[in-house]
């Protein structure tokens, strides 16, 4: 099949809306269930792209929790520790496999922005995988594969209306692309740029003590960002992405939006947040909301108006500006990765805060040597990559 009617385009007044082949071939990908959209294809085939280049780069299996057109997290299949259970609500009995572990890794960098989220994986999708998403609220998912069990599980989501996508692995797409814009067509080569571990050598800092774990999160941080809508800067940890802002018009809003995900992710962590205690059979969503609004300034506004108790079974003690503030204050070994150059040292300060000690950046700009000594100032290990990572 080279073609596939959609419901609309990215609107519905947006019609008649398709995708389709140009050169006749049949499309990379089959619809197994559901029926997606025209948002939805475009989240599907950006996180494939992106899954599949941080396998490859890292030979680790990855995954991505996109929305409109941006990853929310993206990470690779390490295992979860007895905290990332708990802040991303999974069982304790329960058997994860890598690309399970990927999965919920990825979502959990930013679960509000995850909230409807489409789902991409480097790997067949299994049961433990299919069980972890039912749970959650999302529109769809793309696999180079799914088990029998997997696909039974899926296909319960949405009242059976759950979209499901095969991608196929071995897929090329054509090495020019186009994209048309108010009835003009742009055309360029298809950006193949391929990230790994030669792009990190030209380390411009004192500090040039880069261990392989950093380096993995160099990787994920830049394969990221190469499907990140620009500008966009990410913070990464642990194989994990903690942090993305995406679309920003400035640098320095990009560093400061994606370091503040950065520092909620942490703040997740929390004694007083782990100590929290639900109503019985709150939903996921629910949960993800109480904590946000229990982690930002909002909360004691929330507590005299009373809402609490539709949420928690006891009045939680509040988590005062100070308590934030040295709680963020331990968190270290953080990377982050910047689709364009640092134009200024207020981006390595800004990271700073956010437990930053290692940085990818392209390079290039005319005061790189200011951008390299506020690095240096705090011994961080700056990688300029010589490449830019725009995505529009």
């Amino acid at each position: 099949m080279n073609e596939l009617e959609l419901k609309y385009g990215c609107n519905p007044n947006q019609k008649p809306s398709k995708v389709f082949m140009q050169d006749g071939s049949d499309l990379p990908f089959t619809v197994l269930n559901g029926k997606p959209g025209y948002i939805n294809l475009l989240d599907a085939l950006n996180s494939w792209q992106l899954v599949k280049e941080l396998k490859a780069a890292t030979g680790l299996p990855a995954a991505a929790s996109f929305k409109h057109v941006s990853p929310a997290g993206a990470a690779v299949g390490r295992p979860l520790s007895e905290v990332d259970r708990k802040i991303y609500f999974v069982d304790d009995a329960a058997e994860l496999s890598p690309i399970a572990c990927a999965y919920i890794r990825a979502r959990g960098a930013d679960r509000l922005c995850s909230y409807g989220d489409w789902a991409a994986l480097s790997d067949v999708c299994d049961a433990a995988t299919a069980q972890y998403l039912k749970g959650e609220v999302s529109d769809g998912i793309i696999a180079p594969g799914y088990t029998d069990e997997a696909l039974e599980i899926l296909k319960t989501k949405k009242k059976g209306g759950y979209n499901v996508v095969q991608i196929n692995a071995d897929y090329v797409p054509a090495a020019v692309e186009h994209k048309d814009v108010f009835g003009v067509t742009f055309e360029q080569g298809r950006n193949n740029l391929v990230i790994d571990r030669e792009m990190l050598t030209n380390i411009v800092s004192e500090n040039k003590e880069l261990p392989e774990a950093a380096k993995i999160d160099m990787i994920v941080a830049l394969i990221t960002l190469k499907y990140t809508q620009s500008n966009s800067v990410c913070y990464v940890k642990d194989g994990q992405a903690i942090g993305v802002g995406a679309g920003q018009q400035s640098r320095i809003h990009c560093t400061r939006l994606a370091g503040q995900k950065a520092d909620n992710w942490y703040l997740r962590q929390h004694p007083k947040v782990l100590g929290l205690q639900f109503v019985d059979n709150i939903r996921r969503p629910d949960r993800d909301n109480a904590i946000d609004i229990y982690t930002s300034d909002e909360y004691e506004d929330v507590l005299a108006d009373g809402v609490w108790q539709n949420t928690f079974k006891v009045r939680p003690e509040v988590l005062t500006p100070e308590e934030k503030k040295a709680w963020i204050a331990t968190q270290a070994g953080v990377t982050v990765g910047s689709d364009a150059f640092f134009p200024f040292g207020d981006n390595v300060e800004r990271a700073r805060k956010s437990g930053v000690t290692y940085i990818a950046e392209p390079g290039g700009s005319i005061r790189d040597d200011h951008v390299i000594a506020t690095a240096d100032k705090y011994g961080m290990v700056l990688a300029f990559t010589g490449a830019r990572l725009f995505h529009h």
